[in-house]
């Protein structure tokens, strides 16, 4: 199978359409050059990143608490919820190799 670019996956239909993972993606992310403030820049994408990864996991983990102790009757809107809550941890944890590998590759770069 070979890997198709974004725009050729979305031409083929919304079997195939790429939809944002839990709050991960749902939130357009301000990104500024040349600024070293929290707020922008490559800090404040990972900073809220990582906001939306905890208030995922904090809904995953509300939503299961429910579950158990009986204020919640739709089981279904819990393991929703835990589903997107693992997906999100799982693409940070890909993401997290990633850059890993890439900073090792560019640490092994000679010059």
């Amino acid at each position: 199978m070979s890997a198709l670019p974004i725009s050729a996956l979305s031409s083929l239909g919304a079997d195939f359409s790429i939809s944002p993972i839990g709050n991960l993606g749902a939130q357009a992310v301000p990104v500024t050059t040349g600024s070293s403030s929290q707020s922008g820049g490559f800090a404040g994408a990972l900073t809220n990143a990582l906001d939306s990864l905890q208030q995922t996991q904090a809904t995953a983990d509300t939503a299961a608490q429910q579950l158990a102790t009986g204020k919640s009757t739709d089981p279904t809107a819990a393991v929703t919820a835990v589903e997107n809550a693992q997906l999100a941890m799982e693409l940070a944890s890909q993401l997290s190799s990633k850059v890993t590998a890439a900073v090792q590759t560019i640490f092994q770069t000679q010059i």
